[in-house]
């Protein structure tokens, strides 16, 4: 085992679009676990739009990070040294780990995950936070109805296609926007979206109009923007708005100003609310029970955009704000203990 290991800081926080200059590439020695802690081998990091926010010195439902300290974010690994009796060398874990090469981590900071249910990848994605996001953001506030049309916009991203299939799951018409013919033809050639709009080839509102004629029930929302502005105007009476994200204006230096929701809330009985992940943490074993049920029957898919070696790690989190990405997009950091 190697006795130096490179790891990625926050050496600035970002103005703007975040830029390489942001990020500083150190190295550091490789520590050993002391009693009840694990040394984890990083092969698989999860880059995700939130962890820009966490960028910024404000208050927010997560700590942001300190300047000068190893980012962190979802990691799979395996144990390469243990002074746990829970764990042994070669066991998969994953946990909110370095962006590093190898973590020393306490034993409650890490749990089992088993490779032969699912690629260890899928734990990062369809089974993880990103699945349990949409099926909670979706089911409990969205509250799909047989029949009702469902929009989700980010549609080609993690949680966008695990929204749009799960909601054809309950037997509702789901209309799913992105930003590329090839994101297109995944959502209706393979996911089995009714319908899909390019928003940077067509015109939205009129493109919404036509696939909704029966107006909007569920707006699934991972972007924010122009594009959620075109939604209001469908919306039907009762509406369900879950609010998961804003990603048009994670990078924004100015005000992001647009048109005013309230009207179009009061006038149609809608209810638009914002939520995280955590809010659900009592509930995660029954969320991960139906996504591991769903995907055992072939009634999910999901895609992964993988970037491989650690030095692309920070060009992987940017491509996210380019919509470079299919899926969920992670980085293999490294093989898998022999």
């Amino acid at each position: 085992m190697a006795e130096t290991q490179k790891q990625i800081k926050l050496k600035k926080r970002p103005l703007g679009t975040p830029v390489m200059e942001d990020f500083e590439f150190t190295e550091a020695s490789v520590p050993s676990p002391s009693e009840g802690e694990v040394l984890v081998k990083t092969l698989y990091i999860s880059v995700d739009p939130y962890l820009r926010g966490r960028m910024q010195n404000t208050k927010s439902y997560v700590a942001p990070f300190e300047l000068n300290e190893v980012i962190t974010s979802g990691v799979v690994g395996q144990i390469a040294e243990s002074k746990s009796e829970h764990f042994s060398k070669g066991d998969y874990v994953i946990g909110m780990l370095g962006w590093q090469e190898y973590t020393l981590a306490k034993e409650k900071e890490v749990r089992k995950i088993d490779p032969n249910l699912a690629p260890v990848t899928a734990y990062l994605s369809i089974l993880g936070l990103t699945g349990l996001t949409a099926y909670f953001g979706l089911l409990d506030i969205g509250q799909p109805k047989e029949g009702e049309t469902v929009v989700v916009s980010g549609a080609a991203g993690a949680v966008g296609s695990a929204v749009g299939q799960i909601a054809k799951i309950k037997g509702a018409h789901v209309v799913g926007i992105a930003g590329s013919e090839e994101k297109i033809r995944y959502l209706t050639d393979e996911l089995g979206f009714d319908e899909a709009i390019n928003y940077k080839t067509e015109d939205v509102p009129a493109a919404l109009k036509k696939a909704c004629p029966n107006g909007i029930d569920v707006y699934f929302d991972n972007v924010g923007g122009e594009i959620s502005d075109a939604v209001f105007p469908l919306l039907n009476r009762q509406a369900r708005i879950p609010v998961c994200g804003a990603i048009s204006a994670y990078n924004k230096v100015e005000a992001d100003v647009g048109p005013r929701v309230q009207t179009a809330l009061i006038k149609t009985s809608s209810l638009m609310k914002g939520f995280t992940v955590g809010d659900y943490s009592s509930r995660f074993k029954e969320g991960a029970a139906d996504l591991g049920r769903w995907l055992q029957e072939g009634k999910l898919k999901y895609e992964e955009t993988i970037t491989e070696g650690f030095d692309q790690t920070i060009d992987a989190f940017l491509d996210l704000f380019k919509g470079a990405n299919l899926g969920k997009q992670l980085v293999k950091v490294a093989g898998e203990i022999e």
